[in-house]
C-alpha cells in the first residue's frame, strides 16, 4: 500500500472551518418522501460518518448540503450562507457554498481525458482564476500528499480505482475548501484499494478538515468518527458517538441494521 499524506501543515488554505447547520429539511421524489424534517449541526473540523440503509437519504442529504439537489422545505446554513427550499438560493450564494465544501462521488468523477496533473488544476484555474503556474505547483504538492506524486502524468484509465479516488481527493483540495463531503467513496473499492482511501481521510481529519462521510465502514466511523449519524426512511435513527451509536444503539431498527451490516 502507497503512503498516503504526509505529516506537513494544514492542505486547505481557509484555517477556520465553516459550520453546517440544516434545519427541517424537507425532500420529495414524486409522492416519495425522501428526507422527512431533517435537522442537524455540524461543527467545524468534526469528521461525522452517515450510515443507514439503502433507500434511506443519506446521498440525497449530502447533496443537499453542497445545493447539488433542491430540497422542498427547510434550509441549510453554511457558515454564513444560506440555501433555500425549492432551489431559490441566489447563484452567487449557491457558487460560494459549493466552493466551502468540495464533493467526492463514489464514481470519481475524473476528466479521462485528461492527465491526473490536469484533473487537479482545472478548477482552480477556470473557476478560481488561478495562475497556471501557482496551480500546478499547489496541484503537485497535494499529489504528494496524496501518494500519488509519480503520477501526475499519467491518464486516470492508467490507475487503479484507489489511485483515481485520492486523485479526486487531491482536486477537491485544491478548490481550497473547509470541508469535503464523501459520497459512498470506498464501495466500489476493494479491501486493500479501501485502506489507502481511508488512510488519507484520517490522515485529513487529524489535520483538522471537516468531513462528512455517506459510508457502510464500520470499522472507519468507529476508527476515526467523532459522531455518527444514522438515517432510515428519511428520519434520524440515531445521532452520537460512535460507542454511543454503534455499541449501544437504542432502536431496534438500528440493531437489526448492525446485525446485516456485520454479519
Amino acid at each position: 500500500m502507497e503512503h498516503a499524506i504526509s505529516a506537513s501543515p494544514r492542505t486547505h488554505a481557509n484555517a477556520k472551518s465553516a459550520a453546517i447547520n440544516a434545519k427541517a429539511v424537507r425532500k420529495h421524489f414524486g409522492g416519495r418522501t425522501i428526507l422527512n424534517d431533517v435537522s442537524l449541526d455540524f461543527r467545524p473540523g468534526e469528521t461525522v460518518a452517515i450510515l443507514g440503509p439503502s433507500g434511506g437519504g443519506k446521498s440525497t442529504f449530502l447533496r443537499c448540503l453542497n445545493g447539488l439537489c433542491h430540497f422542498d422545505e427547510g434550509e441549510v446554513r453554511v457558515g454564513s450562507r444560506t440555501l433555500l427550499a425549492r432551489g431559490r438560493t441566489a447563484g452567487h450564494e449557491l457558487e460560494q457554498v459549493r466552493r466551502s465544501f468540495g464533493m467526492i462521488f463514489q464514481d470519481f468523477q475524473l476528466f479521462p481525458h485528461r492527465t491526473v496533473l490536469a484533473n487537479v488544476t482545472e478548477a482552480p484555474v477556470r473557476v478560481l482564476g488561478e495562475g497556471r503556474r501557482s496551480a500546478n505547483e499547489r496541484a503537485h504538492e497535494l499529489l504528494r500528499r496524496v501518494g500519488l506524486q509519480d503520477h501526475a502524468e499519467k491518464y486516470p484509465h492508467q490507475l487503479s480505482g484507489g489511485q483515481k479516488q485520492r486523485v479526486a481527493i487531491a482536486r477537491a483540495l485544491a478548490m481550497k475548501p473547509q470541508g469535503l463531503l464523501c459520497d459512498e467513496i470506498t464501495s466500489a473499492l476493494d479491501p486493500e484499494l479501501k485502506a489507502e482511501v481511508l488512510k488519507t481521510l484520517e490522515d485529513l481529519k487529524r489535520e483538522g478538515l471537516t468531513l462528512l462521510m455517506v459510508t457502510h465502514e464500520i470499522g472507519f466511523a468507529r476508527r476515526a468518527a467523532d459522531r455518527v449519524v444514522v438515517l432510515c426512511d428519511g428520519k434520524i435513527l440515531e445521532d452520537g458517538t460512535p460507542r454511543e451509536v454503534l455499541d449501544s444503539p437504542t432502536s431496534p431498527r438500528m440493531r437489526e441494521f448492525l446485525q446485516c451490516v456485520l454479519g
